[in-house]
């Protein structure tokens, strides 16, 4: 609103409203008078501009959206979160809770448990830092920044898991904009997106009712990097909504299962799944630009079609073959391509309503 009434603007607005009766020429005192008002009023226009976006949500970022927010409809963001995993030790000693292993570029992890190693024992880990740099692949956690003493090696067999970034500003503002302009009341449909959204990792959200008859309902989830979700993630949105709590074998129930011992209502039989990974498998015959490596150019592509993948998870249900070619066409190093093949074919690629696109092979001729 306020943006161009910089000091040039607002002072040849005032020179145009005096009359040509008046010298107004530099050097003149109706010029400069004009001018160190202009000067201060600019200054005067920028504060209330800013108390304007104060009140526009989409242009607040940081503690700013995160107050605004927390104000109007009680969300808050969603923090990061440590990995974890389990590594080996072998050897006979003890590894206690807080000794440090780290992979081989300097991911650090600690132990969260104290256990006497007698030949090979499994320590349950977390990374010390927040976020996704935690998520590491397996065999990778091989190092011990300090000697232990009697540990001879280390190493994790299977990736470490639940990393995740604090939620971005974009993902806070959108929940906020569902809040406001989906009914989530009643534990309707929209109710159920909303509760499995208020779980850390959770990145997006499906919700199939009566999947399984009366009062059932299937939540279909993805994770923050829009991924299949890991049974940890699913094991907490299934707590959170509906706890199936132990099983009985002599009645064949659950002990809580259904009975409205979480968010979801009484009688509301809920099931969390993760979404199914549909690969997507992809060759091309690419003619690269002078001064780039192959390898450069096939990073560049898998970045650029996960960024894809990710843009469309759980927002479209087919994978398109020309705008997968546009976007390999565009690429850094990519000078030109023929014969695409996406999964065999050259077709779009049809997502079902369970299923997550995400990248498997790409082979670049």
């Amino acid at each position: 609103m306020y943006e161009n009434k910089t000091p040039n603007v607002i002072h040849n607005e005032m020179l145009d409203n005096i009359s040509n009766d008046y010298a107004k020429n530099i050097g003149y005192p109706m010029y400069d008078l004009t001018k160190s008002f202009a000067i201060e009023a600019s200054t005067l226009y920028n504060a209330m501009q800013e108390m304007i976006n104060k009140l526009d949500v989409d242009k607040l970022e940081g503690k700013e959206l995160e107050k605004y927010i927390y104000q109007r409809k009680g969300l808050k963001r969603k923090i990061a979160t440590n990995a974890k995993g389990i590594i080996i030790v072998k050897g006979n000693g003890q590894i206690n809770k807080g000794d440090l292993f780290s992979t081989a570029i300097g991911i650090r992890f600690r132990s969260l448990e104290t256990k006497k190693i007698v030949n090979e024992a499994e320590i349950s880990i977390e990374a010390i830092q927040p976020g996704s740099t935690g998520i590491v692949g397996q065999n990778t956690i091989t190092q011990m920044p300090v000697t232990l003493q009697g540990i001879v090696s280390v190493t994790n067999i299977n990736p470490t898991y639940d990393g995740y970034d604090s939620e971005t500003d974009e993902s806070l503002r959108q929940r906020y904009y569902e809040a406001l302009q989906i009914p989530a009341t009643s534990a309707n449909k929209f109710h159920y997106i909303k509760w499995s959204k208020e779980v850390i990792g959770v990145g997006n959200v499906k919700v199939i009712p009566l999947w399984n008859g009366d009062n059932t309902v299937k939540v279909v989830i993805i994770d923050d990097n829009n991924l299949p979700a890991n049974e940890e993630l699913i094991n907490r949105v299934q707590t959170y909504i509906d706890p199936v709590g132990v099983y009985n074998e002599d009645k064949k129930t659950w002990s809580t299962w259904g009975s409205g011992s979480g968010e979801a209502p009484i009688g509301a039989y809920t099931t969390v799944v993760s979404a199914t990974a549909l690969l997507i498998n992809i060759s091309v015959d690419i003619q690269e630009m002078n001064n780039y490596k192959s390898e450069d150019v096939l990073k560049n592509i898998k970045t650029d079609i996960t960024n894809y993948l990710k843009e469309i998870a759980f927002k479209q249900d087919f994978i398109s073959y020309a705008r997968v070619g546009a976007i390999i066409l565009n690429t850094e190093g990519v000078q030109d391509y023929k014969d695409l093949n996406i999964n065999g074919g050259s077709s779009n690629i049809t997502i079902s309503n369970e299923e997550v696109a995400t990248l498997g092979s790409v082979e670049v001729i």
